[in-house]
């Protein structure tokens, strides 16, 4: 308490005695595959495995690379900014080494006539190698009626820092630039034109610029499901994603990549393995949800009993998706304009696009998936109704309203979580409730704490209600909360304890939307 001494007025901030509570991020999604190339901006992670966040496609590129073969990553995240996703975290997984052989440049002459002056070999792999090349002083020639000697310079980098330089070279004469190469340990030197006596010296001059030496081809490694899964001591992986508490979903859009096998086929036990370690994730976490892909290729009856017989997964925080779609190939190869993706990117991109729309609580369903151009197999109706009820969301083609999601359900058999909008809806609101009510740690466990909190969680869940994310008519009936002794007894308070009840009750979307017709006869006469 503060003194008062000296006479006179004093101004005092007393605190509120409550908070308030503010729903976070609903939507940003954790990308877990296989990139172009690691991000080279941290030396302390040079495979790039920790979560990266990213918030637009150029930034995407910029970091990780574009479109590459073997890689369903990039179209995942393309389909996540495509259909109204803004931040997600990318966790790349190697799937690639740097090839031990030797890489390639040729240096072209200034004159382009002449083509290749120089041709260089790295020493070993040539990761981070490049040549830089700058013009320099003309010497004086030996003879007076000849022209002046021009030179250049030759900087070898690696990594973006100079090593080695060599300076004032020329194509003959004592500082010869293959004799003076010959001193480099990053690089091996060819001159590709004939030096002869009539050979114009400034037109075979080297071009001055930075030339990165081409590495050879990288080499493939085998990617099992435990590479999927990381650690999260080294922050790699599924399990790494423990460092990202903003993150809402996470998706694996290159397990197609690992799971298939040299004879085309895939690895179903692979599948399993990796989908139950990203449940397991969320499910620990509990407050982010698996998007989870159906393998590629089977018909309705064969994912009817995959689902029923293998993929025996019963959790609220999953949402299973099939059939995979058919998109507009950005980097068409053998004239492949269209190619079919797994759906998980573009669906969690819908999820953020309705977030934002409509709000968390509305079912991310019938809505258009942007960027599909077909499905991989059309759905009936009455197929439909065999998946369904077993949690597996279809993805319809519905001829000019486009092709759209025609499923919101989680994978669990409990019927209190049987909507994917009740779930996220309760992940947003403890979430906030964990966030805003930190104040409250250490206060004073009395009656002035329990209005407190009551106040601050009232007033949210209050607001909630009035933008239609709870069912009641009232306030009263849509949600409660209760803070006082009877939920804080004495024996309670001496355990340092404060414990507070709330119930809220959720909109479930209307899934079955039923009118009841009948014939009315005229009774009259």
């Amino acid at each position: 308490m503060p003194s008062y001494l000296t006479p006179g007025v004093y101004i005092e901030e007393v605190p509120s005695g409550s908070g308030s509570l503010s729903a976070g991020a609903t939507a940003i999604a954790a990308f877990v595959g296989f990139t172009e190339k690691a991000p080279a901006d941290d030396p302390t992670d040079p495979d790039g495995l920790k979560p990266r966040l990213v918030t637009n496609w150029a930034q995407f590129e910029g970091l990780y690379g574009g479109f590459v073969p073997g890689a369903m990553l990039p179209h995942s995240v393309y389909g996540w900014f495509l259909n109204g996703g803004s931040v997600c975290y990318i966790v790349r997984v190697p799937n690639s080494r740097p090839s031990e052989e030797p890489g390639q440049l040729e240096l072209p002459a200034a004159d382009r006539a002449i083509g290749s002056v120089f041709g260089f070999e790295s020493i070993g792999p040539a990761d981070g190698i490049a040549v830089g090349v700058e013009s320099g002083e003309s010497l004086p020639a030996a003879d007076e009626d000849s022209d002046p000697i021009p030179t250049f310079d030759i900087a070898v980098l690696k990594n973006g820092k100079i090593v080695e330089s060599y300076d004032g070279l020329t194509l003959t004469g004592t500082n010869n630039v293959a004799t003076a190469l010959e001193a480099s340990e990053l690089v091996k030197l060819a001159v590709k034109v004939d030096v002869t006596p009539d050979l114009d010296l400034t037109l075979a001059q080297p071009k001055p610029g930075l030339y990165p030496i081409k590495p050879a081809p990288r080499e493939a490694v085998t990617v099992k499901a435990a590479n999927f899964a990381g650690s999260e001591t080294q922050r790699a992986g599924i399990n790494g994603l423990v460092i990202a508490d903003d993150v809402t979903m996470v998706l694996v859009p290159d397990l197609i990549t690992a799971a298939t096998k040299e004879d085309g086929s895939v690895d179903l036990g692979m599948w399993k393995a990796v989908q139950t370690a990203v449940i397991n994730h969320c499910e620990a976490q509990a407050n982010r949800m698996a998007v989870l892909d159906a393998p590629p290729g089977m018909s309705v009856q064969q994912i009817k009993e995959w689902r029923s017989d293998v993929a025996m997964y019963d959790s609220a925080f999953a949402a299973f998706y099939y059939p995979w779609i058919k998109v507009s190939n950005p980097a068409p190869t053998n004239g492949d304009d269209e190619i079919l993706v797994p759906p998980s990117g573009h669906i969690a991109g819908l999820w953020a696009r309705v977030d934002d729309s409509r709000g968390v609580w509305k079912a991310p369903a019938n809505e258009i998936l942007r960027g599909a151009l077909d499905v991989e197999l059309p759905i009936t109706k009455a197929e439909q109704g065999l998946l369904n009820p077993i949690g597996i969301n279809c993805i319809r083609p519905f001829g000019t309203r486009g092709i759209r999601v025609w499923g919101g359900r989680t994978l669990s058999s409990d019927s209190d979580w049987r909507y994917i909008n009740v779930r996220r809806l309760f992940n947003m609101i403890e979430q906030a409730i964990m966030d805003g009510t930190q104040w409250a740690v250490f206060e004073p466990n009395d009656q002035k704490l329990w209005e407190g909190v009551k106040r601050t969680v009232g007033a949210f869940l209050r607001g909630l209600w009035r933008d239609g994310a709870l069912f009641g008519a009232t306030a009263d009936q849509a949600f409660f909360v209760k803070c006082d002794a009877e939920t804080n007894p004495p024996e309670s308070i001496d355990e340092g304890k404060l414990v507070v009840e709330v119930g809220i009750a959720p909109v479930k979307p209307a899934e079955f939307v039923i009118f009841r017709i009948s014939q009315l006869k005229d009774s009259s006469g």
